[in-house]
């Protein structure tokens, strides 16, 4: 199992990302894919998790409103759009999803939203 994550960067307040989550090794349409966040000195936390079939979706009410979890499954790829970004959303963003029992974790992406 493998999970890559891209699209981090420097944005400013109030600014916009879309974070990519490219997977492979499993297959990708049986597993329910979940984005976490985790800020210096901070324990991380989950922020937003998709169904197998993308119709179910949550969030955490730390950054509900300003989140769009989605997925295409033919790209095996799991997206996650964040709007309105605040300073204390900055944090290392990581994909994860569990596979036969097992948690796999992608390598994070950094967000930093600063002026």
């Amino acid at each position: 199992v493998q999970l890559v994550e891209s699209g981090g960067g420097l944005v400013q307040p109030g600014g916009s990302l879309r974070l990519s989550c490219a997977a492979s090794g499993f297959t990708f349409s049986s597993a329910a894919m979940n984005w976490h966040r985790q800020a210096p000195g901070k324990e991380r936390e989950l922020v937003a998790s998709i169904s197998r079939t993308g119709g179910s979706t949550y969030y955490a009410d730390s950054m509900k409103g300003r989140l769009t979890i989605s997925r295409d499954n033919a790209k095996n790829t799991v997206y996650l759009q964040m709007n309105s970004l605040k300073p204390e959303d900055a944090a290392v963003y990581y994909c994860n999803t569990i596979w036969r029992g097992l948690h796999y974790w992608g390598q994070g992406t950094q967000v930093t939203v600063s002026s």
